[in-house]
């Protein structure tokens, strides 16, 4: 299996905004994006440090989208 990218939320916003998501609403320091043709909302916290592997990997199964778009 492949390693996890190590990414921030910075990262992980242009990636979705890049590939059809779009920024829905902020609720304290979370993100929330929403892609309307793939039916999909992801929830992105936002804070200066690299996310942990286990939430990049959660947010990828909620974007619907490949590993590969995240590296």
């Amino acid at each position: 299996m492949p390693k996890s990218p190590v990414l921030k939320p910075d990262d992980i916003e242009r990636i979705l905004l890049g590939n059809g998501f779009f920024l829905d609403r902020t609720k304290g320091s979370h993100k929330i994006f929403i892609n309307s043709e793939l039916m999909r909302r992801v929830v992105v916290p936002f804070h200066k440090k690299d996310l942990p592997k286990g939430t990049i990997n959660e947010i990828i199964k909620q974007s619907g989208l490949s590993k590969d778009k995240f590296k």
